[in-house]
């Protein structure tokens, strides 16, 4: 494992959600989310076990990295090749009722 991460198709499209939402009122602030996302993706593609585990969201093969600039948690597969961000998640929403199908 090298590369960057890589978004799953539901973390993308909750990307591209946050950043239509963050645009509508500062384009530069959506830019920057895109930015933190790709920065986070290299580093979590090179150091998997860098994320936090959260036992009580998901079993410990999935990993938490947040981006507190933007209240953002992505989460990420650490069994997969490559790695596979598979949630982009605002840390407002209930995250155990988000994460649910994470499984136990």
């Amino acid at each position: 494992m090298s590369g960057p991460a890589v978004l799953a198709p539901r973390a993308r499209q909750e990307l591209r959600a946050a950043v239509r939402w963050i645009g509508t009122d500062n384009l530069t602030a959506a830019r920057s989310l895109g930015a933190a996302v790709d920065k986070a993706a290299r580093l979590i593609g090179t150091r998997p076990q860098a994320g936090r585990t959260r036992l009580e969201l998901a079993p410990d093969r999935y990993r938490f990295w947040s981006l507190p600039a933007f209240s953002i948690l992505l989460v990420y597969d650490t069994e997969t090749d490559p790695i596979e961000i598979l949630r982009i998640v605002h840390t407002a929403r209930d995250l155990p009722k988000a994460l649910a199908d994470l499984g136990s």
